[in-house]
C-alpha cells in the first residue's frame, strides 16, 4: 500500500487543533504519517502538539509563509508517495482515505483529487472551498458542483459520480508527491487563495487529470485565516485571480480576456461602493494594481506550466456570472447541463 502524508499547514491554530485533529488521528489507513507544519504561530500551537499528540511530526518554519509559500517550505522535508493539503480546520469521516488512494493508485493520470467537502457547520450543504468538485468558467471565475458564487446547495445525492473536475479544493486535496515537486509546486507569489486552482490548472496542462471522488466526505469549518470580507482576502482572490489567467491561457486569449476581466471586476467594485461597500471597491482597485506590478516586476517570482499540451477537464466555456445574474439559473445543474 503507498505512504500518504496528512500534512496540515498551522498559524496560530491551536483552537482547530483541539477541535479537528482527533478526527484526522482517528483514521484508519495504516500507511498514513501526520504532520503539522507550523508558519511559525505566535500561539501555543506548537507547545500543545507536543504535549497532546507527540506522535505527531512537527515541522517549524522560521515565518509565516502563508498557505502556498508554507507547503512548499514544509513538502521537500516530507518523504511519501501521495501528500494530502489539509486545512486545520476540516473534520474527516472515518474510512475518508482509502476511496481516494484506491482511485489514484488504479489510474496513474489521476495527479490529485479531492474528497466531497460539506460545510461543518451545517453537514448537510456544500462547502464553498471545493463543494462535489471545483469548476472554472472561461473568464477565469471559479464555481464547483454543488457551489455558484456564495449559493451552496443541500447535498442530496444529486454529485456522488466519481469524474474529472478542473480544480481540487485546497482545504483537503490529495496529489502525487513527486509530480508536487515535478510542477514547482504552489506558485509561493500567491500567498493564499486560488493557488490551488493555479496548481490544478498547470496540472492538466502536463497531461494530468483532477478528480473528486465521493465515496470519500469531509467537513470544512472555512474562514478560519481571513473573515469574508476582509479586505486582504478580496485583495488576494482578485490579483491572483488575473496572475492565474496570465500565467495559463493561450497568448491569443489573454489579449482580449484580462481587459474584460477588469472591465467587469470594476464594475462589480462600484456596484459594491454604492451599496457602502467601500473596503471591497478599494481592493479591487489595489488587486489591478498588484496585478499589473506582478506583470511589470515580478513574474520571475511566480511558476509557470512546465507543459501546454494537456485537455482541460471542469471548464465551462460560458459565463458563470451571465447564467447565474442574468438568466437566473442558480445551480450547478442548471447552468452546466441547461436542467432547470
Amino acid at each position: 500500500m503507498p505512504t500518504i502524508a496528512i500534512v496540515i499547514l498551522n498559524f496560530n491554530g491551536r483552537k482547530h487543533l483541539e477541535n479537528f485533529l482527533p478526527s484526522v488521528m482517528a483514521s484508519t489507513c495504516p500507511t498514513m504519517e501526520v504532520i503539522v507544519a507550523d508558519n511559525a504561530s505566535t500561539d501555543d500551537s506548537v507547545s500543545f502538539l507536543k504535549e497532546c499528540f507527540p506522535q505527531v511530526r512537527i515541522i517549524e518554519l522560521d515565518r509565516n509563509y502563508g498557505f502556498a509559500g508554507g507547503y512548499n517550505q514544509a513538502l521537500p522535508q516530507v518523504k511519501s508517495d501521495y501528500y494530502v493539503l489539509l486545512n486545520s480546520d476540516v473534520e474527516v469521516e472515518p474510512g475518508w482515505i482509502e476511496p481516494v488512494l484506491d482511485l489514484m493508485e488504479k489510474d496513474p493520470s489521476i495527479g490529485a483529487c479531492q474528497p466531497k467537502i460539506r460545510m461543518y457547520a451545517n453537514k448537510s450543504l456544500f462547502e464553498y472551498a471545493g463543494a462535489a468538485g471545483g469548476w472554472l468558467d472561461f473568464l477565469g471565475y471559479p464555481f464547483a458542483r454543488g457551489r455558484v458564487f456564495d449559493a451552496c446547495e443541500k447535498d442530496e445525492g444529486q454529485y456522488d459520480q466519481t469524474e474529472p473536475i478542473f480544480w481540487a479544493g485546497g482545504c483537503a486535496m490529495f496529489v502525487r508527491a513527486a509530480l508536487y515537486h515535478e510542477l514547482g509546486g504552489l506558485d509561493g507569489y500567491f500567498f493564499a487563495h486560488q493557488e490551488e486552482i493555479d496548481f490544478c490548472w498547470r496540472l492538466q496542462l502536463a497531461g494530468y487529470k483532477v478528480y473528486v471522488c465521493a465515496d470519500s466526505v469531509v467537513y470544512h469549518l472555512g474562514g478560519g485565516t481571513l473573515p469574508k470580507g476582509n479586505e486582504r482576502k478580496v485583495f488576494l482572490n482578485f490579483r491572483n485571480n488575473l496572475i492565474m489567467m496570465a500565467k495559463n491561457l493561450p497568448g491569443r486569449q489573454l489579449v482580449w480576456k484580462i481587459p474584460f476581466r477588469f472591465f467587469l471586476d470594476t464594475i462589480s467594485a462600484w456596484k459594491s461602493l454604492l451599496a457602502g461597500e467601500g473596503v471591497y471597491f478599494l481592493a479591487v482597485l489595489e488587486a489591478h494594481f498588484g496585478f499589473i506590478k506582478w506583470l511589470l516586476f515580478k513574474r520571475k517570482q511566480s511558476v509557470f506550466p512546465i507543459r501546454r499540451g494537456g485537455t482541460l477537464h471542469g471548464w465551462y466555456t460560458h459565463s458563470i456570472a451571465w447564467q447565474y445574474f442574468v438568466s437566473g439559473k442558480k445551480t450547478f445543474t442548471e447552468i452546466v447541463n441547461g436542467k432547470s
